[in-house]
């Protein structure tokens, strides 16, 4: 008998998905090959009830609660192929499994691409970051670091200065125009051209005239992209956005193809915790509602 529902990651919002589904008393498997996006992280904050957990924690507690209702299966594997339409799919795994569904719910969340700057990717989740929202309060005001990528990363500088004294690294990655520049000034942003050479101590920038600049956190603008190829592998169509690339979903977060759905961080922008979690719940009710009409 094929499953009413199979998603596929076991993150924030994969399981917030999942648990709309389980209290409806669906039959529900959740195939994750346990890589959160975060977890190289040890505090999660603003996520309401959690914040500044260890981000691990959050989700082991998640599962748990999801492991009390008896239509859940839970299967640690990485998906290996995918296939069909609705009411008929097929899910393969790296173990060799072959699982069926009536709908799919993709929930894999993105990759990553950092700028190739030696020194940022032992310090990403530690003291080099993407989210303000999700980080900048415990820099506790002291100066930060905006080392540019393209375009999206103006957005940084300007919403930056609000967390603390912000320097915009150019890093031969952006134009700015004179607007741009008069726009960082009045946020009491400062720009610097000189390249970035590496990163050092805990968030020690280090420039190519020699310069060392210390502070209390960098951030950098990364390119995402959906963590699995499952997307391709059903020929959904997918946005390019000025972020990276995303799975396209509607309204009830149904992809291109009927009785397949998306959430999360592959399906939607901004990314955090939170809105990770609102999107898997409400996308775990409209699957519900697919199931029943």
């Amino acid at each position: 008998m094929p499953h009413d529902v199979i998603v596929v990651g076991g993150g924030y919002a994969g399981m917030a998905a999942a648990l709309q589904l389980l209290r409806a008393r669906r039959d529900v498997l959740v195939i994750d090959a346990g890589e959160r996006r975060n977890r190289f992280a040890d505090r999660s904050h603003g996520f309401l009830g959690f914040d500044g957990e260890n981000p691990a924690a959050i989700a082991a507690t998640a599962r748990r609660q999801l492991e009390a209702y008896p239509t859940l299966s839970w299967v640690e594997d990485r998906v290996t192929g995918a296939s069909g339409t609705q009411d008929d799919f097929m899910v393969t795994t790296a173990a060799g499994g072959r699982h069926t569904t009536r709908r799919l719910i993709l929930a894999t969340g993105v990759a990553d691409t950092l700028p190739d700057l030696p020194g940022l990717a032992e310090r990403w989740g530690r003291s080099a970051f993407h989210c303000p929202y999700c980080h900048g309060y415990e820099l506790d005001k002291g100066p930060v670091a905006v080392i540019a990528t393209g375009q999206t990363s103006l957005h940084q500088g300007l919403f930056l200065p609000e967390w603390g004294p912000t320097t915009f690294f150019t890093n031969a990655s952006i134009d700015l125009t004179g607007e741009n520049r008069a726009e960082l000034a009045a946020r009491g942003a400062t720009v610097e051209d000189v390249p970035v050479e590496r990163l050092e101590g805990t968030a020690d920038v280090i420039l190519a005239d020699g310069r060392r600049m210390t502070f209390a956190g960098i951030f950098v603008a990364p390119v995402t992209a959906p963590a699995t190829p499952v997307g391709e592998m059903l020929d959904l169509v997918h946005d390019e956005t000025p972020m990276g690339r995303m799975i396209r979903a509607d309204d009830t977060r149904q992809t291109s193809l009927a009785g397949c759905f998306a959430c999360g961080d592959l399906a939607r922008f901004p990314h955090s915790v939170s809105l990770a979690v609102g999107d898997g719940a409400w996308t775990g009710a409209q699957v519900h509602r697919s199931l029943m009409f």
